[in-house]
């Protein structure tokens, strides 16, 4: 017999769903790989979700009520979720945090403490929300969290949250028919935005987490030493905040097939945020075989020795590291080794890796 497995989907309904959306998106894939144990229901706002909902493996409840009040109340009542559910999931600090069958097994993912580290890249009314949310779940002994990084944990740990409440998953860069646009399409899409030839990448929100002003001075420096690090590009929307892309090529957000392609075909892909909860970006360029520089403070690839690592605070530090990858290989077994880095990096792994914190 199926469990019924409820988890929040709010995430894609927001106007620039992020990482967290690409998480759950990849976890309803990946959960559905798994034989069929759940029987996955969703958990939306009233409105239009940023993509096509209908195409997930799941059934939708959607609620008479707009994301924001949603998103209030589910401290206090379990809107959306089915009696007889046994899990529910709240895939992010909105919840919900209850409701189902007596006993009924309740875990919340946990992303980071952003609003903790980069206060100033966050509103006073953020700041708060996510404080009242944190001492919620610190309270709720029965409640399980679900987080993609060590440090996360350890950090939660000293807040006085139970190791024994704290399971560590691990997040995907695989998807069901995502298949990258072809050299010539992305060649052509770049031409007509001015890029011909090598480039450096950059892909993820525009906002002042980001690092992206250290990143093109860092950039600008680079590419007075090697011109084979070719202009500063910019994939993705502008977040909170906004920041001054000076020279960079901006795209905006583009289709999920030429982000895939624009991985591939760039000379380097450079991420060096402040501070990231997990970062996404860096493992798919990996997986797209590209040369990858990054901050010291991701933890998705913390381990991983394909990547050059910098100190995001230093712009020569990055300049260095942009001029390091231009040295490294950039054949067949290399592009092969970076892929091969993060192999076990997929949403059915990270599928099983909740089913085993829900046992």
């Amino acid at each position: 017999m199926k469990r019924i497995l409820t988890l929040s989907i709010d995430q894609l309904y927001r106007p620039q769903p992020g990482g967290i959306a690409t998480y759950v998106r990849g976890l309803i894939d990946g959960l559905a790989e798994l034989d069929s144990q759940f029987d996955v229901v969703g958990i939306g706002p009233r409105g239009e979700a940023s993509i096509d909902v209908g195409r997930l493996p799941m059934r939708v409840n959607s609620l008479p009520l707009p994301i924001g009040v949603e998103t209030r109340l589910w401290p206090f009542i379990p809107l959306g979720v089915p009696r007889d559910a046994t899990i529910v999931h709240a895939t992010s600090m909105s919840g919900p945090f209850a409701g189902g069958v007596e006993g009924a097994v309740h875990s919340v993912a946990m992303h980071d403490l952003l609003w903790r580290d980069e206060p100033a890249t966050a509103t006073r009314r953020g700041i708060a929300f996510h404080n009242k949310r944190l001492e919620l779940i610190r309270r709720r002994e029965d409640l399980r969290i679900f987080t993609t990084s060590p440090s996360l944990a350890e950090r939660l740990s000293g807040l006085g949250i139970g190791e024994g409440r704290i399971h560590f998953v691990r997040l995907g860069v695989d998807g069901r028919d995502e298949s990258p646009t072809d050299e010539a399409h992305v060649r052509e899409f770049l031409a007509a935005h001015g890029v011909h030839g090598p480039f450096t990448l950059y892909a993820g929100t525009r906002e002042p987490r980001k690092n992206l002003t250290r990143l093109i001075e860092a950039h600008r420096r680079a590419l007075r030493r090697n011109f084979g690090v070719g202009p500063l590009v910019f994939v993705g929307p502008e977040g909170w905040g906004g920041v001054a892309t000076s020279d960079a090529v901006v795209l905006g957000t583009v289709e999920r097939s030429l982000l895939l392609g624009l991985y591939r075909e760039a000379t380097v892909f450079a991420y060096v945020a402040l501070a990231e909860g997990w970062g996404l970006p860096p493992v798919e360029a990996l997986h797209a075989g590209t040369r990858v520089v990054v901050s010291a403070t991701t933890p998705s690839v913390a381990m991983n020795s394909e990547v050059i690592r910098v100190d995001p605070m230093d712009v020569d530090a990055i300049a260095a590291g942009l001029l390091e990858a231009m040295e490294q290989d950039d054949g067949t077994s290399a592009k092969s080794a970076r892929a091969t880095s993060v192999a076990d990096l997929t949403w059915r792994n990270a599928a099983l890796d909740h089913v085993e914190g829900w046992k």
